[in-house]
């Protein structure tokens, strides 16, 4: 699919947005800043001259053509999107900053990772992506309304890392607030099902790890990806706006990677409890099965003797050799449990 952004001109609504008048509305419309006008092409259609963000989306290798037609690139195929050196990611080609950065992305409603391009070439900006990253459909909603968008391809490639920013903290917090409820539940459960709750709880402790190792991947991407990017704009020249915007949108990055970490860290801690506390439950079954040896260890070894077959044995011939024995047999039992329970050993 290829979808074309360009400025909307002024005064104008995009059919179907939430501020579109109703038709029998008579008023004048004022403009409140720029915005951006979606259109999806079809088969054939030219790229508009005044595009400033086309987005390929599962691109097929007609519209790649028409793309690199247009603007003279060279588009980046699947496999080089996934590729893990820094110089298939990150790199400069005819005249055109190619920049792929690695984002969460939701796969049959488990989390996972794929690679997004951006290519910024004069004042156009191309993003190619095979995935649906929530921060993509966020930003261009955002974009649709008055003043929410800029009018450089700097401007909307700031406004989409923004927003991928934005879309990691919230990850970021959800993850937190469930490691937390877990934190509870860890040091407050007990009973006959604590060990299936411990496995609930294993299991959760490693969704929320997964999460938090892709979200620090998607941060070190993007933060490595600026630097580059900034090191380009020295270089080079360009960048306006972001250019200055570039540091703060650093911080953020590095400020969310330092609570990634703490929360990382958080959770090898409730992992370790967790595991800690199936050992103690898994010592206390031991140490029933260590008593009960015990207690049963003198009855067993005064009816093997009784139980052997010799003929010089004064005691068969007892009349109370029987019960005298059972007796024995039921104090040797009990003594030694007893002695456990008044030691605190049971």
């Amino acid at each position: 699919m290829l979808i074309v952004y360009r400025i909307a001109p002024a005064g104008t609504w995009q059919p179907g947005s939430p501020e579109q008048p109703a038709a029998d509305e008579t008023r004048e419309l004022q403009p409140q800043g720029p915005r951006l006008q979606r259109q999806a092409l079809g088969f054939g259609e030219p790229i508009p001259a005044d595009a400033l963000w086309i987005d390929l989306v599962e691109p097929t290798r007609a519209e790649e053509q028409l793309v690199e037609q247009t603007l003279g690139i060279e588009m980046p195929t699947r496999e080089d999107m996934d590729d893990i050196e820094l110089s298939e990611l990150l790199y400069h080609e005819n005249g055109a900053r190619y920049i792929t950065v690695k984002l969460i992305v939701a796969v049959d409603n488990e989390a996972d990772m794929a690679g997004v391009t951006f290519v910024l070439k004069g004042n156009t900006l191309v993003t190619v992506r095979y995935d649906e990253p929530r921060s993509f459909p966020m930003y261009a909603f955002r974009a649709s309304k008055p003043g929410g968008a800029g009018t450089t391809a700097e401007s909307v490639f700031q406004g989409l890392i923004e927003t991928i920013i934005d879309r990691s903290a919230e990850l970021l917090q959800t993850t937190a607030e469930e490691i937390n409820a877990l934190s509870r539940s860890v040091f407050e459960r007990g009973g006959k099902t604590a060990t299936i709750e411990h496995q609930q709880t294993l299991r959760a402790l490693g969704r929320a790890g997964t999460l938090i190792a892709m979200s620090r991947e998607s941060l070190v991407s993007l933060e490595r990806a600026l630097l580059f990017l900034s090191a380009s704009f020295r270089s080079g020249g360009g960048g306006g706006d972001l250019k200055k915007e570039m540091r703060t949108i650093l911080r953020d990055i590095q400020s969310l990677e330092e609570h990634a970490n703490f929360q990382s860290g958080k959770i090898q801690f409730l992992l370790d409890a967790t595991l800690g506390l199936v050992n103690l439950e898994q010592n206390n079954i031991i140490k029933l099965f260590s008593v009960m040896s015990v207690v049963f260890m003198p009855p067993t070894l005064i009816a093997s003797i009784y139980g052997m077959n010799f003929q010089d044995m004064p005691e068969l011939d007892w009349q109370f050799g029987y019960p005298v024995a059972i007796l024995v047999m039921i104090s040797a039992a009990v003594t030694p449990y007893f002695f456990f329970r008044w030691k605190g050993w049971l």
